[in-house]
Formats: structure tokens, C-alpha cells, sequence
């Protein structure tokens, strides 16, 4: 999950003095006290699918808030391009400088998983968090139950559009091991709306320029198009700003999907689109912080049953793995952003 524009300098400097501490289950972001039984000192490498991505970077703040308040250090590392290629030699720093863990969000499934075995066998204990790898022996932090994440959005786009007519999707990265994921079971939750037919799936490689492009050319070859569903906070606010700028030729379609409150709360608020979801990413970071530093000091480990208390967020416990996947942490269900709610948010 990601995005990439221009704010993101200012997003990462406000994205812990900005968030509001509110009575919406995780949303809430309080100070975190250390366990007596965890390690103190520690380094982490934090290795996010890129260093431009603002939603990266507001994940990366959480894990560092909570390293810090472990008394641990966290490095942030990375490419500035949404490939594997480019994460793999902060995989390779980390063990060079006998880091304690990784926590990692993977621009590929597979193609990292030698790097990282190379990392365990060096004693570094891995965690992916937000887009996860289908390496062995790694702890996952998922933002919501992927099944949710995908059934509801579809779900939300049924009920704007009277269950009825032609539906594209606006995803990231072809690879992206998140989004792929949510899309099958974006498809298998429209086998409930007979009326409703997915023409298409394209790919904006979390870039503003390729998202609009494709964008443009699904308006082009489906002028009937009633909604679109884009799982990436890139794809939606850039789909978001190309139909407010073009209301009067796109007042047919539908937009929902995964976005920051902070980059769409004006399309909400204007009218342009209804509602989306998404989580708090400096929480899931947080959570995802707590966790590598509990695997690291073997408080806990990967394995189902186990629990560790993630201070500001509560006690979470270790899901045994599914099918195709392994061990994870679900840090709660996806939360659904209106006009009658989004002002509220700033992240």
C-alpha cells in the first residue's frame, strides 16, 4: 500500500504530530512504556517498498516510534524504485551491520526470500508488515484481514452504484503481493453481483503519471465504466483528482478504494467520492515495531498462540498460518471514511 506525490516531505515531517487520538479502536496513537523482559539497544532496519512513498514513510514513523520507546534504533532503507532489485541491498546492510531484525514490506513475493535467509542465518529475525513475502520463518502484520479488505471494497462500490454495471480496478505494482492478494477476493465477492462486470485490471505502479495514464485509457476503451475500485492510496487520490477536475463528462462513475483521509478528504467533502476505506498506518507500524522487538529479544516467537502486549494498541496474538501464507498479526478491520467522518482525520 503506497503513495507517491509531492506531499510527501510534509507528511513525514507532521505524520506523528498530526494523527488525533480518537474512539475508533486502533486510530488512537498513545505514548508506549518498554517491558522489563525486552532488550534494550537493539538496531532494526526498516525496509519500506520505497523512500518517496509518503504512506511509507507515516508506517516507518510508527515502527520507529515504537523502537524508541524500547530504546532501540531504527534505520530506515531503501530504493526509490517499487522493485525487490532495489531493496536488496538494505537487506545486505542490515547484515553487515549486525542489525537485530528487518521489518520489511516486500515489492516482490518471492524475489526477496534468498536475501532474507541469508539475514536469518545471520541471527536477524524478519517481519513483513503491509505487503508481505512468501518467504519461510518471517512474522507478517497485516493491516486488516485480506479477505475483508478486498470483499468490502467491492461491497462498497455494490452499494453506490445500484449493484449494476461495468467495474475496473486501479491497482499498484503487478507484483505487489497485497494487492494481488485483495483482488482475489475483490473477484470472488463479485460472483454476488451478477449485474456487476469487472472489464479490466490496470496498473499504476504507484507512480501519479503511469496511474493517470492508465486511468485515461480505461475511459477511453469502457466509456460506460460505472465505478472503479483502486486499492492503492496513489491510484485513488490520483483517480480522485482527474474526476473532480472532469465532473461534467465523469458524473457516471464511481470511485472507492484505499486512501490516506489526508489526501482525500477533499474529493469526500466536494462530493467526487462517496467513501473509501483504509487503516492507520502509523499504527500498523507501530505494531509491527513492538513485534520484531518482542521476536528479537525471544520474548515471543513465530508461532501461533503467542501473544506480546503492543503498548497503545493492546495485546495481539500470533494467527497460525493460512493457506499460501504464514504466521501473521491482524492489527483490525479496515475503517470506512465518509463525508460524515473524514474531517476528523488527518493522516
Amino acid at each position: 500500500m503506497k503513495i507517491k506525490n509531492r506531499t510527501a516531505t510534509a507528511l513525514a515531517s507532521s505524520a506523528l504530530a498530526t494523527v488525533l487520538v480518537v474512539g475508533l479502536g486502533g486510530f488512537g496513537l498513545t505514548s508506549a512504556s518498554a517491558s522489563g523482559t525486552l532488550k534494550k539497544g537493539q538496531t532494526f532496519y526498516l525496509i519500506p517498498k520505497d523512500t518517496l512513498n509518503p504512506y511509507e514513510t507515516l508506517e516507518d514513523s510508527g515502527i520507529t516510534a515504537a523502537l524508541k520507546s524500547l530504546g532501540d534504533t531504527a534505520i530506515v532503507s531503501s530504493g526509490t524504485a517499487d522493485t525487490a532489485a532495489a531493496q536488496i541491498p538494505s537487506i545486505q546492510a542490515a547484515i553487515q551491520h549486525h542489525a537485530a531484525g528487518i521489518v520489511i514490506a516486500g515489492n516482490d513475493p518471492s524475489a526477496l526470500c534468498n536475501s532474507l535467509a541469508q539475514a536469518r542465518a545471520h541471527g536477524l529475525v524478519v517481519v513483513s508488515a503491509d505487503s508481505d513475502v512468501t518467504c519461510p520463518n518471517h512474522l507478517f502484520i497485516n493491516q486488516a484481514v485480506t479477505s475483508t479488505i478486498g470483499t468490502s471494497e467491492v461491497d462498497l462500490l455494490a452499494s453506490e452504484i445500484g449493484k449494476s454495471g461495468q467495474i475496473a480496478i486501479l491497482s499498484a505494482a503487478a507484483t505487489a503481493t497485497n494487492q494481488n492478494s485483495w483482488i482475489v477476493y475483490m473477484k470472488k465477492e463479485l460472483k454476488k453481483y451478477p449485474n456487476m462486470k469487472l472489464v479490466s485490471t490496470v496498473y499504476g505502479n504507484d507512480d501519479p503519471a503511469t496511474s493517470l495514464t492508465v486511468l485515461q485509457g480505461l475511459l477511453s476503451r469502457f466509456p460506460h465504466l460505472r465505478g472503479i475500485i483502486s486499492p492503492t492510496t496513489v491510484g485513488i487520490s490520483t483517480a480522485a483528482q482527474y474526476l473532480d477536475t472532469h465532473k461534467s463528462l465523469l458524473k457516471h462513475l464511481t470511485l472507492t478504494g484505499l486512501g490516506l483521509p489526508s489526501q482525500m478528504k477533499k474529493y469526500v467533502l466536494d462530493g467526487t467520492v462517496k467513501s473509501f476505506e483504509l487503516w492507520n498506518p502509523i499504527n500498523l507500524g507501530r505494531l509491527a515495531g513492538f513485534a520484531v522487538a518482542n521476536l528479537a529479544s525471544g520474548t515471543i516467537k513465530i508461532k501461533a498462540g503467542q501473544t506480546f502486549n503492543a503498548p497503545g494498541l493492546g495485546k495481539y496474538t500470533i494467527l497460525k498460518a493460512a493457506a499460501g501464507t504464514g504466521p501473521s498479526i491482524v492489527l483490525g478491520p479496515p475503517f470506512v471514511f465518509t463525508k460524515a467522518n473524514v474531517a476528523k482525520f488527518n493522516f
